[in-house]
């Protein structure tokens, strides 16, 4: 009889973000901007899980990991995938490290992680996002809209607006505009159409 380690578990790859006017999501290896509602959404979120004993696959490329705040960990439910052609081991605090977004994602749906791992969030950087959006199993970007201009280095891609729509209300997600020292942002969640609709 066949063992099913070879098997393949679809996972949900799901991207998530705060970007401002235009799409900038950085500035010098830091968030521009200052919101701590916000991160605390986003902490919420990504360690969110269906039942006790799942966890939730985080991907990060090596410069995002090297810049999110220190404060930061542990993170409850989450195995941190950092990404990197030139690291030999992973980082601190990091579970594993690959070389490149489908490896990360290969890691998360096959034995011994498969029946672990839920959820895939992807955190950054741009090529991450990039590569994750291009993929098959991507079905939700999470994308919180701060409505000002920053001076950002770093932007989030350009991705199909016909093809991920956003949502007017979604599963734990705060609708309306909120606002923290002085600036306004809101949640929006955008879905993969499938095409399904008849």
């Amino acid at each position: 009889m066949e063992m099913s380690q070879d098997k393949v578990q679809e996972k949900a790859v799901r991207l998530i973000a705060a970007v401002c006017n235009d799409m900038g999501i950085g500035k010098d290896g830091k968030l521009p901007w200052n919101l701590p509602s916000e991160f605390q959404y986003f902490l919420s979120t990504v360690t969110r899980v269906s039942r006790p004993g799942k966890m939730n696959m985080m991907v990060w490329g090596k410069l995002c990991w090297y810049s999110r705040p220190e404060n930061m960990f542990p993170l409850a439910n989450v195995l941190h995938v950092v990404l990197s052609e030139t690291l030999t081991t992973a980082p601190d605090h990091a579970h594993f490290l690959c070389q490149d977004f489908g490896s990360a994602v290969r890691l998360a749906a096959q034995y011994p992680l498969a029946d672990l791992v839920e959820t895939i969030w992807i955190v950054g950087g741009t090529r991450v996002y990039q590569d994750a959006l291009k993929h098959p199993w991507c079905d939700l970007v999470y994308l919180t809209d701060v409505m000002a201009d920053f001076d950002c280095d770093v932007f989030f891609p350009e991705f199909d607006r016909g093809l991920f729509k956003v949502q007017e209300r979604f599963p734990g997600v705060p609708s309306g505009i909120q606002e923290e020292n002085g600036i306004k942002y809101k949640f929006q969640v955008f879905k993969k159409e499938t095409g399904d609709a008849v």
